[in-house]
């Protein structure tokens, strides 16, 4: 039986993809910390819950624990959207190893784990899966180190493993200091501007709906393993992805383009290469 163990799953993306499991009637295993939180998500009495907190007790067998799972889709991973602090490397990269080393050594077989597109590094145009990794902040350090430290487990231990890395997403229940969310707030306090940088970086973005599709498609297929780039493929300046929004919205504000300074630890132009992902995708619209 198919038994998917959601890391993270009040958190933005993995609530929806609890959702989309439970679209396909996949049996889900949801953790968080809190589990107040959790019962408020509509899918709470559909799943198996089980708190957890990371760092682990080396003591228990967290395959036992979490009702030994056939899957587990990662996403847990504290303190973001502050990627450049040193504790991704200090602190979360390790609790995320131990925790990960310990479900696979007792058992678990299929494990796909969430990465980012910061693990490419100051790299322009379209980034591809063969690329080589040079990170410019501690969270794509720490999560690019995960990464290798997973692929030399993988050469000891028998298990199937899939790294995604993810780009932009925007949707229901994003960070409110995510750039769409602001925008909203903005219309809504019926503010005649809206505050932005000058909006010509180049990014790739996909709806979170479309993101959990992506990840819940990789993990249960067996055809392929290694890093698969969660991405759109189609580049798209800031500006015009804010233009498009308001346009769908129906809705109107002045761009004070330029009031934010350009972020340094991003390339100013980059996208995801998404052949690989569209090897394992069937029957889908942004192909």
């Amino acid at each position: 039986m198919v038994k998917v163990l959601v890391t993270g799953a009040t958190g933005f993306i993995g609530n929806h993809i609890v959702a989309e499991l439970l679209r396909r009637n996949v049996k889900v295993i949801a953790t968080s910390r809190n589990i107040e939180k959790a019962k408020k998500f509509e899918w709470f009495s559909q799943v198996t819950y089980v708190p957890c907190t990371l760092p682990i007790d080396e003591r228990t067998n967290y395959y036992e624990y979490f009702h030994r799972p056939s899957h587990i889709i990662h996403l847990a991973w504290e303190g973001l959207p502050n990627y450049l602090d040193v504790f991704h490397f200090e602190r979360n990269l390790y609790h995320n190893y131990f925790f990960l080393k310990n479900l696979i050594i007792n058992g678990l077989k299929d494990v796909s784990v969430i990465g980012t597109c910061l693990e490419y590094g100051l790299v322009n145009g379209c980034l591809s899966e063969q690329m080589p990794t040079n990170p410019h902040t501690a969270y794509g350090l720490a999560k690019d180190t995960l990464r290798r430290f997973l692929e030399l487990m993988h050469k000891q231990y028998d298990f199937n493993f899939k790294w995604i890395r993810l780009f932009y997403t925007y949707g229901k229940g994003q960070s409110e200091k995510s750039l769409l969310a602001q925008l909203d707030k903005a219309l809504e306090n019926g503010e005649r501007t809206f505050n932005m940088s000058g909006g010509e970086q180049i990014r790739d973005y996909l709806p979170v709906e479309k993101v959990a599709e992506y990840i819940v498609e990789i993990s249960l297929q067996q055809a392929m393993q290694g890093i698969f780039n969660c991405c759109s493929g189609n580049p798209i300046s800031i500006r015009k992805l804010v233009e498009n929004y308001l346009t769908s919205k129906g809705k109107k504000i002045a761009l004070n383009l330029g009031y934010f300074s350009y972020l340094t630890y991003e390339p100013f132009a980059f996208w995801g290469d998404n052949t690989k992902l569209k090897s394992v995708i069937k029957n889908d619209d942004y192909r």
